[in-house]
């Protein structure tokens, strides 16, 4: 079996709110679903956190190197991919489309061999994982709205950020904290996300401190990215002071960008994209590394159900991996996979136990939310 062609589908026409300065709009492509076709007619789907154009761009660049390559080889193939093109820039869009490729191929093998992925990462741990509902935040009147739906769908764990957190004054910081814990309930997980990879983060060490100070009294379970994505040191020093466990690394590629942070102790949970960091394989290599530090690994999810399913795999593989995010009211997570998604009476979302990814593409709904031609999608079609 050879990988005989390798497509790309950018998503728009409903991309979500990200509560960044620059705001999304709807026809913004920022995730980018990948087909890997091999020459038995068979498709594994990827999914990478970058746009269209530049996706498409990459695949021109690695065509050389994966066609009529092997796809029952996940991690030797993505490796290559690595090796070969250090020199385009590692950790940018290149990276971020093998990982893409890296996810599509393990869907492949899974597909071949009848076995769910995170069987073949070695073995499950578990058959159900909590999601986190991932929200935005609002005005301190607004959270109600925008939580107490979400609870009602059966959410137990909620993730609020970004937005005017940060930004205006610690008075309005807490007051969302605080309007956010009464639509929750005590009896929820909440964690909160200065967002602070945003442009022109304003806030420092000083800043980060106090707030986590605050965090602590209204029980939050982690504080996500409060200081900007460079201040290693920073980091290292609020991890050591701060009451509430700190997270961060969603902005990091490849496992030898994570190794630094991890062995100085500067995150008590990692949050690697699997859309970014260079796939299940590279990922794999992240989490184990965290575990042997002492760091949580819990996967970053702000993509699509093709990201969402493979964190769901990658948390059956890892003994301590229990929550994954869930980016909620976004079409590319509820209606991309046929059927969509089911939490049960517990809040718990079924890991899927059928081979590959687990999932199926709902095809209108690639069709709603690409531009995919009509031979492309008559060919998925009959595959």
């Amino acid at each position: 079996m050879k990988i005989r062609e390798i497509l790309a589908y950018g998503l728009r026409g409903r991309t979500p709110e990200g509560g960044w300065s620059n705001e999304l709009q709807p026809e913004d492509c920022v995730h980018t679903l990948i087909a890997v076709r091999t020459d038995e007619g068979l498709t594994g789907w990827g999914s990478v956190f970058t746009s269209e154009d530049l996706v498409r761009a990459s695949l021109s660049v690695l065509k050389p190197l994966w066609l009529g390559e092997n796809p029952l080889e996940p991690e030797r193939v993505s490796e290559k991919l690595h090796q070969h093109t250090f020199w385009q820039g590692r950790g940018g869009a290149i990276t971020h489309a093998i990982s893409g490729i890296d996810i599509a191929l393990w869907d492949l093998l899974g597909k071949v061999t009848g076995q769910p992925v995170g069987r073949l990462l070695g073995g499950r741990y578990r058959e159900n994982v909590r999601p986190y509902a991932s929200l935005l935040m609002r005005e301190p009147q607004r959270m109600p709205d925008e939580l107490l739906p979400v609870k009602a769908q059966g959410f137990r764990a909620f993730k609020i950020g970004w937005g005017p957190f940060g930004r205006k004054s610690p008075a309005l910081d807490e007051a969302i904290v605080r309007a956010a814990r009464e639509a929750v309930g005590s009896d929820s997980l909440l964690m909160v996300d200065a967002g602070a990879s945003d442009a022109f983060w304003p806030q420092g060490y000083k800043w980060a401190l106090r707030t986590a100070e605050m965090l602590a009294q209204y029980d939050v379970t982690w504080f996500e990215e409060p200081l900007a994505p460079d201040a290693l040191q920073d980091y290292i020093a609020l991890r050591r002071n701060s009451r509430v466990a700190i997270a961060g690394g969603e902005v990091l590629t490849r496992r030898q960008a994570f190794q630094p942070w991890l062995e100085a102790g500067a995150f008590d949970i990692v949050q690697p994209d699997v859309t970014k960091v260079g796939g299940i394989s590279e990922e794999r290599h992240i989490g184990c590394i965290a575990r042997d530090h002492g760091v949580r690994f819990i996967p970053h999810g702000w993509n699509t159900a093709v990201g969402l399913a493979a964190d769901l795999h990658l948390a059956s593989a890892f003994p301590d991996t229990e929550m994954v995010e869930y980016l909620t009211g976004s079409p590319f997570i509820d209606e991309i996979a046929a059927g969509g998604w089911k939490l049960d009476a517990n809040g718990m979302l079924a890991i899927p136990g059928r081979p590959g990814l687990g999932i199926e593409i709902n095809l209108d709904a690639l069709a709603a939310y690409s531009r995919i031609s009509q031979t492309d999608l008559e060919a998925l079609r009959t595959a």
